[in-house]
């Protein structure tokens, strides 16, 4: 984990060193925007990880299609480069690097950077959770992060840029709760430190977005499934590597109070 909290870490600061304003970019088939600093973040992470983890397959977001033969039934690593390209382009700090490990399906280790914050948070599941700062290329001395209970006042992490009829009715239900409107994985991060306490996303996403994530708040105590409780399974190549929905969960407890289980 030291080895690859360092690469990303690496990645973080070339993104850093990128101005939004100057940046080359492009529109991809699907709309969504990509940079040079997604490509050179990617690259980078690429090399590292075929030193750190060579033979283990790597699904990527700008490479996802060269990866969909791969045999990903037992191990693998997943990685968005930059999430929330939208948010690097506005000069908005919500944007991150997320690198999950899989393991036969389900996220077992995630790392997730913010690189303006100058923060990183990673998880391993059964082994806890840790935030560190960033510093240069490298992070600093990890401090142990858990989720926290259902508070009186809770707050829901929303989609800034994607937010769902279904996802405002979910919400709605659970009577009151302030929203937080964020972008890219980073509302994850917030759970796992206990700064919040519920992200439903209830339309469609990718499992880069997701996975890091996944793994860091069960890491931090906390749950991740889809809206009915079921498992999220990863590495669905046939799917187009895509996650219907979920909702993840500060307190598993709250989940289980409303028939939501693992």
């Amino acid at each position: 984990m030291d080895d690859l909290t360092a690469l990303v870490a690496r990645a973080c600061a070339e993104i850093a060193a990128t101005s939004p304003d100057t940046v080359g970019r492009r529109l991809k088939p699907d709309q969504s925007p990509v940079t040079a600093a997604d490509e050179v973040s990617e690259a980078m992470i690429l090399q590292g990880l075929a030193r750190i983890l060579p033979k283990i397959p790597v699904v990527a977001e700008e490479s996802a299609d060269a990866a969909a033969s791969a045999n990903l039934k037992d191990s693998f690593v997943i990685v968005d480069p930059l999430d929330g390209t939208r948010e690097f382009l506005a000069g908005r700090d919500e944007f991150t690097v997320n690198l999950a490990i899989v393991s036969r399906g389900l996220p077992v280790a995630g790392i997730i950077a913010a690189p303006k914050q100058r923060q990183l948070w990673r998880g391993v599941i059964g082994h806890g959770a840790e935030r560190l700062r960033l510093s240069g290329s490298g992070a600093g001395r990890a401090e142990a992060i858990s989720t926290r209970s259902w508070p009186v006042a809770p707050v829901a992490e929303v989609s800034r840029s994607h937010m769902d009829a279904a996802t405002d009715k979910f919400l709605s239900a659970l009577g009151p709760i302030t929203r937080v409107p964020c972008g890219s994985a980073i509302k994850f991060c917030h759970i796992a430190e206990g700064s919040a306490d519920l992200y439903p996303r209830l339309a469609t996403t990718c499992e880069w977005d997701v996975a890091a994530g996944h793994a860091l708040v069960v890491a931090a105590g906390g749950l991740v499934t889809t809206p009915l409780g079921i498992p999220l399974t990863y590495g669905r190549a046939a799917e187009n590597f895509r996650v219907p929905a979920f909702i993840a969960w500060a307190d598993p407890g709250k989940a289980a109070a409303l028939k939501i289980q693992s």
